[in-house]
């Protein structure tokens, strides 16, 4: 079981650039997959990247390039470093874990822990 809270959300420019964090309690070592979802209004929550137990990573098509997935050493922490920023990034975004192995990586259904959520707005 983990608790996860986000912070570092906040407002910038197109171009711009945020580091969302994800601190992490618990047992994160009983995680196989940690990453991070988006939900915009009026849309469905999708996977932005994700990061499994052995550090490789996965990202959307459309942050591919310009978005970045980290963890400390200990899991302690997550991270998603997001640079060249664009309006249809803006979302609230959610640190999420899961267990299970098996299933496609961004399939928001099958994450049992979930932090609260940070806003992000990214303005033209």
């Amino acid at each position: 079981q983990v608790q996860l809270v986000e912070s570092g959300g906040g407002s910038v420019q197109a171009g711009g650039s945020l580091r969302l964090s994800c601190a992490v309690s618990g047992s994160p070592h009983s995680m196989y997959y940690m990453g991070w979802f988006r939900q915009a209004p009026g849309k469905l929550r999708e996977g932005v990247a994700v990061i499994d137990s052995d550090g490789y990573t996965n990202y959307a098509d459309s942050v591919k390039g310009r978005f970045t997935i980290s963890q400390d050493n200990a899991k302690m922490s997550l991270y998603l470093q997001m640079n060249r920023l664009r309006p249809e990034d803006t979302a609230i975004y959610y640190c999420a874990a899961r267990k299970l192995r098996l299933g496609s990586w961004s399939d928001y259904g099958l994450y049992n822990y979930w932090g609260q959520g940070t806003q992000v707005t990214v303005s033209s």
